[in-house]
């Protein structure tokens, strides 16, 4: 774990989170020790059969919360959904999907971001690898890529992410049901 958990945790001490999304994880059960951070509850998913692309949410602890489960019949997707308990709840979300996923698992993941956006606020934080998508045009070269498209547009989802984090693209987002978070 080392520097990188270090380097977390410094961020957040110095800005105060309350909701942390992590995806691409190679977390497992020898370093359950290791990834704790005090004054936050951690969930996580880790990949069943496969090294890497876990994903992980830490919440705070003062925030009522409970994992949820999307999709349990579905193919299975490296997702993870909280509901956080306040005047309005809250789904927060993270997910990672890998650059080779297939259609099943493409179609599963767009079901659960249909359920999960019918909460009163859903905050959705993914590593989605559709390099493709134009967000500005709202347009995208390839299948995969117009069928998210589509998942979003039909659940009245925002893409509030500025910025491209990796060449260019935008592969890292945030997703929202409201306006002006």
């Amino acid at each position: 774990m080392g520097n990188k958990q270090e380097e977390l945790e410094t961020c957040v001490c110095l800005q105060g989170y309350d909701l942390i999304g992590i995806t691409e994880t190679w977390w497992d059960s020898s370093c359950d020790w290791s990834v704790g951070m005090e004054g936050y509850r951690l969930f996580r998913k880790d990949r069943q059969g496969r090294r890497g692309g876990d994903v992980a949410l830490y919440i705070n602890d003062q925030l009522e919360c409970m994992e949820l489960q999307l999709g349990m019949d579905e193919e299975p997707t490296e997702s993870l959904s909280v509901r956080i308990k306040g005047t309005g709840d809250i789904i927060a979300g993270v997910c990672y999907r890998p650059p080779d996923q297939g259609d099943q698992a493409d179609e599963a993941l767009c079901r659960q971001i249909g359920a999960a956006s019918r909460s009163q606020a859903l905050v959705l934080m993914r590593d989605f690898n559709h390099p493709d998508i134009c967000w500005r045009d709202n347009a995208a070269e390839h299948k995969q890529s117009r069928k998210f498209l589509e998942s979003v547009d039909d659940n009245f989802l925002l893409q509030v992410t500025e910025e491209p984090m990796r060449r260019g693209a935008m592969l890292d987002l945030i997703l929202t049901n409201k306006e002006g978070w």
